[in-house]
């Protein structure tokens, strides 16, 4: 590993100075709150009035608000991001014994709703760049496997970067499958001039406590610009009920409760400040690790860098939910930043082909060599919106003192 110059982070302030006997959290959700206190708990005060708990008037403002946002003609809120996928595939006509191509690397939701409609995840590797579905793998999985009880086609934006949606629709246009969308890490992205919700026949948001629009609890939501496909995604999250203990078909109980409706209203105004304030803060990352002679430059191999950077494809607005690198002794880094109270997290330690429950589908080590090596090597470093420089140079200044 080659010598570092690290004399512009030797400078510390009083502040980081400090930092030595103070944490740096991956995330801390106490400094969003005191922002926007009074309006959170004006919004739970006028839901405990009204009485009206479970769906109701606040969803549907929350409904309209999220589908006006995305760009979509149709918003459907549910229990959970979980619920919101198995609820997208169902009303989207999955059936037992179909096929749903998908990433290996992802939160196993992804895969397990599929299991969920009755279907069988079917796999692809990803692009070692962004972590996403690898678009060059998918085309030759279409054109030399293809499966004839595929029917759906299942992109992750992970960590809040797009999937190549350009070339994926193009693919799932060609062999005629559908398309939806596993934005719950991606509020706010974008693919071009086309906002995460918006690309697919549906797609499904997670609003779970670490996301960047967050709620108090569980919360997701379904959006989709088919009028039909909400109203069955409605009855699919009501016992199949269109109307009052009529009942057209086996649904699930996935209704979002009123409070936190109320509290994602409050948030869903500032993400666009927020989500800005991410990028910000992974462009601050970027700088310091460069200033720190981390990672490759022109006269310096990529692989005798210990970090490599996050890559942002030119047509994706990435709105990182997740600050992810690549490191060198990456579990041995992790042990070294949790003893200064520096958090992180591996995002996602074991691949989903490799997982003991999908055993069953007959994948092994080997199979998928980048979402294997990704997952041994990927961190994710503290980000959030309120996140400030002198805590950024803290973290950077430590992994440098890992690799001298």
């Amino acid at each position: 590993m080659p010598s570092k110059n690290l004399s512009s982070l030797k400078r510390l302030s009083a502040t980081e100075e400090a930092a030595l006997a103070s944490a740096v959290p991956l995330l801390d959700l106490r400094r969003q709150y005191v922002q926007i206190r009074d309006d959170v708990l004006a919004a739970i005060e006028r839901v405990c009035a009204s009485q009206q708990y479970i769906l109701g008037s606040e969803v549907e403002a929350l409904e309209r608000e999220l589908a006006a946002y995305c760009g979509v003609r149709e918003a459907v809120g549910c229990a959970s991001g979980t619920d919101a996928l198995w609820l997208a595939l169902a009303a989207a006509g999955i059936q037992p014994g179909d096929q749903v191509l998908t990433t290996s690397f992802s939160f196993f939701a992804s895969a397990s709703s599929i299991v969920r409609a009755g279907a069988h995840p079917v796999f692809v590797d990803i692009d070692p760049r962004t972590f996403n579905l690898d678009p060059r793998q998918v085309e030759s999985f279409l054109g030399e496997r293809r499966r004839s009880k595929l029917v759906a086609l299942l992109p992750v934006h992970l960590y809040g970067q797009c999937a190549d949606m350009d070339s994926l629709r193009r693919q799932a246009e060609q062999f005629g499958l559908q398309l939806i969308e596993d934005a719950a890490q991606a509020i706010g992205a974008r693919w071009g001039d086309r906002r995460a919700g918006s690309m697919g026949v549906a797609a499904v948001f997670s609003f779970y406590p670490t996301k960047n629009l967050s709620a108090y609890g569980e919360a997701g939501a379904v959006t989709t610009n088919e009028a039909e496909l909400a109203a069955h995604l409605r009855r699919l999250r009501n016992h199949g009920s269109p109307s009052r203990y009529v009942h057209e078909e086996f649904g699930w109980n996935s209704r979002l409760d009123a409070i936190q409706a109320a509290v994602l209203r409050v948030k869903l105004k500032h993400i666009e400040e927020w989500n800005e304030a991410r990028r910000e803060r992974a462009a601050t990352y970027d700088r310091l690790f460069a200033e720190a002679r981390l990672i490759s430059n022109r006269d310096q191999p990529e692989d005798s860098a210990p970090i490599q950077l996050p890559f942002t494809a030119p047509l994706a607005h990435h709105v990182f939910h997740q600050y992810v690198v690549r490191a060198y002794r990456r579990d041995e880094l992790r042990e070294f930043l949790t003893a200064r109270k520096i958090g992180t997290e591996v995002y996602y330690p074991i691949p989903l082909h490799l997982q003991s429950c999908f055993s069953y589908l007959g994948y092994g080590a080997g199979d998928f060599p980048e979402a294997e090596r990704a997952a041994k090597e990927v961190l994710a470093l503290p980000m959030f919106p309120e996140l400030t420089e002198e805590e950024q140079r803290w973290v950077v200044k430590s992994i440098a003192d890992f690799y001298c």
